[in-house]
């Protein structure tokens, strides 16, 4: 997927708004201003922020709950905002984005001022462990943890009707096939718009 692609596809796929739209750009150049002072991405997937970050983050809500406000998405590992930032961006979803590093914090916090998102995005500081545990309505996690890792400290805030999103690139069936009978049948895998080898695992309770 072009840059052009990724952005026609987001604009037919989610009917964005002007001022959505200049929400994403406000994004996308105070990430490019913040990659001068720490490592947020990688530098080779910085020329296709738009298909490599934007659309793969974005592309998680064709498998969410319909995104009403109230509805709480738990975003794990957070970094430079995939999909965390973007979610809030295209969607009233309350987003909680579990960030332990300070300084990518405080880059996350400039970036809901500045996106003006702050009535339905919030930054937890801190590891998940010493997370308070409340119900969401989805869990993601874009490079958070081993998937079985990941369940087992995240668990404790799902719901029977939680949904997880997790994109494993080209390990999502090898990861899922680590995982216990009981814990394998809660998944599928998609595959990504992004990446034909890449592969999304959504899970239900």
């Amino acid at each position: 997927m072009t840059e052009e692609e990724a952005q026609a596809w987001l604009r037919s796929e989610y009917d964005v708004s002007r001022e959505t739209w200049q929400k994403l750009e406000i994004f996308i150049a105070t990430l490019r201003e913040e990659m001068q002072r720490q490592n947020l991405i990688s530098k080779t997937s910085a020329d296709s922020l738009w298909s490599r970050h934007i659309v793969d983050s974005a592309q998680l809500l064709r498998y969410a709950p319909v995104s009403k406000a109230g509805k709480v998405w738990l975003d794990l590992g957070t970094g430079a905002g995939f999909p965390g930032i973007v979610i809030a961006i295209l969607s009233p979803y309350q987003v909680h984005m579990v960030e332990s590093r300070k300084r990518r914090v405080e880059f996350l916090n400039k970036v809901i001022v500045k996106t003006d998102i702050s009535d339905h995005a919030t930054v937890i500081g801190d590891r998940l462990e010493n997370v308070e545990t409340f119900p969401v309505d989805v869990i993601s996690a874009r490079a958070f943890a081993p998937l079985e890792r990941l369940i087992a400290l995240s668990h404790r805030f799902s719901t029977k009707n939680t949904v997880w999103l997790l994109p494993k690139g080209k390990n999502a069936v090898r990861e899922l096939k680590g995982l216990s009978p009981k814990r394998q049948k809660m998944f599928h895998v998609e595959h990504s718009l992004t990446d034909p080898d890449a592969g999304i695992l959504v899970g239900k309770g």
